[in-house]
């Protein structure tokens, strides 16, 4: 019986917009100068973070879901990878425009197992930050040829957005995060980015960065939908529970503490993040500090458990 929280080390990603939020924010290590994202809950291949305590210390959360599949009740038969993936990103200038494909277009034309929806938390916000959002083409013609002919104010819709906000992101969404936000993002386990605008950047050797235009046009959603998502609030003890969405890939909950509160599992796994304050998880009378910065998995083997403090958390788990 593994009776207690799986702890993560995140891999760090080296972007081109990056900056060093990640460890004035959150006291990572930083490995480089432009450090864009930190992945803190994965089992991609591409960045794998790394158990911390307990049998599997040392181990990467890849391993266990390959070689302790009841730590996620998963089904000995079962061989798909692990669906979910937790980042941090630090946007210190504008990310490109991107879209990504759903699960059927990967599988076809790029040979992996998902494709990539997703969703953000905002944690910081400059004033005045913005995202982009989607696009006004009406139809794929008229998509085809505004970025053609580089119509980007034209095409692009811009929202302004805040520390708290939330937004869905469905496979199919143009979008691009602005300058001066960090959001963690929630996201299917996918590395499939098909990019459509750079602003024309450069990078230290003055290359400009592949766009992917025709891959892009094809899997965009024409014309915008902007998603509807239900979301409820839920009270126990001290802990005040938002869940922000539910849908076809994953579940999404803001928790709030204050205070202690016990808890039951109500999925096979839960994937936490601590986005602010410091508190203790209790599992089977054993207690273990937690602070902003931590990420850890409580696994299907553990039922019920405390928390104690003031902290907020981004809480996931896959749908089934």
């Amino acid at each position: 019986m593994y009776n207690e929280p799986i702890f993560l080390n995140p891999a760090f990603q080296e972007r081109i917009w990056g900056g060093k939020k990640l460890k004035t924010e959150y006291n990572y290590d930083i490995p480089y100068e432009h450090t864009g994202e930190a992945w803190v809950i994965s089992a991609h291949p591409n960045g794998p973070s790394i158990i911390t305590n307990g049998p599997l210390a040392g181990k990467t959360l890849k391993d266990a879901w390959e070689q302790k599949g009841e730590l996620f009740n998963k089904a000995a038969d079962n061989n798909e990878v692990y669906p979910l993936l937790i980042k941090i990103l630090d946007a210190a200038n504008d990310l490109s425009v991107q879209v990504h494909p759903d699960d059927t277009y990967a599988r076809e034309v790029e040979k992996q197992p998902y494709g990539k929806t997703e969703c953000w938390y905002v944690l910081s916000a400059d004033a005045g930050a913005e995202i982009i959002f989607g696009h006004h083409a009406q139809t794929r013609e008229e998509l085809e040829q505004m970025v053609d002919e580089g119509k980007w104010d034209e095409l692009l819709r811009r929202v302004p957005v805040k520390a708290g906000d939330f937004v869905y992101v469905p496979s199919g969404t143009i979008h691009a995060i602005g300058k001066g936000i960090v959001i963690l993002e929630t996201q299917q386990s996918s590395d499939i980015t098909y990019r459509v605008y750079d602003y024309d950047r450069t990078d230290a050797q003055g290359n400009t960065r592949e766009l992917h235009l025709d891959a892009a046009i094809e899997v965009t959603t024409v014309p915008h939908q902007t998603p509807n998502y239900d979301q409820l609030e839920e009270v126990t003890g001290g802990l005040k529970a938002k869940r922000l969405v539910t849908e076809k890939y994953f579940t999404v909950y803001h928790w709030d503490l204050d205070g202690a509160t016990e808890k039951e599992k109500d999925a096979d796994f839960l994937q936490v993040s601590v986005v602010e304050g410091k508190a203790k998880i209790i599992v089977d009378g054993k207690a273990f500090a937690i602070e902003k910065g931590d990420h850890f998995v409580i696994p299907a083997t553990v039922d019920t458990y405390q928390f104690n403090g003031q902290a907020e958390f981004l809480v996931s788990y896959p749908s089934k």
